[in-house]
């Protein structure tokens, strides 16, 4: 369980700190929820207390491991080349992982293909969003600005 002040990873939203935890009655059922305050954007989630394993959430990871994680990019390989549909499926899939490595590699496959080929609408958003999720853990972990931590990423992943 979290508790106010807590730094968690949403892994589709990224990063942000719990503001409170508020029970709230949806449909006549009444159930606890974290008040996710996200690194980047104004935006507050409200997640189900009971479903954050189920959903991925977890505690941000150390500064150790956001430092180390940095130093590994530069060996984050691309994806296969597959049809647009598989590689959409398999990118979201690394994504929800939450696993910072899987998302990195999405990110770079991603930007290689845009420098490359170009990407679909659909292929931008997701690198955009692949980006914020680590730049707003790498951000939140390292106290450093959503701006320095994508600099940072783009310096390491050799885009």
């Amino acid at each position: 369980m979290f508790r106010i002040g807590d730094r968690i990873v949403h892994p589709l939203h990224g990063a942000g700190v719990v503001e409170d935890i508020v029970e709230r009655t949806i449909d006549g059922e009444t159930a606890r929820y974290y008040a996710l305050r996200p690194v980047l954007g104004d935006t507050q989630l409200f997640i189900p207390t009971d479903a954050c394993e189920k959903l991925g959430i977890r505690p941000v990871c150390s500064r150790e491991r956001a430092l180390q994680l940095l130093e590994q990019l530069d060996a984050v390989g691309c994806g296969e080349e597959k049809g647009w549909n598989q590689r959409y499926r398999e990118n979201m899939m690394h994504i929800r992982s939450g696993d910072p490595i899987e998302v990195a590699q999405v990110i770079k496959s991603l930007a290689v293909r845009e420098r490359e080929r170009g990407l679909s609408a659909g292929e931008k958003k997701m690198l955009v969003s692949a980006r914020q999720i680590l730049c707003s853990e790498l951000s939140c972990v390292l106290d450093i600005t959503p701006q320095e931590a994508e600099t940072r990423i783009d310096r390491h992943l050799s885009i």
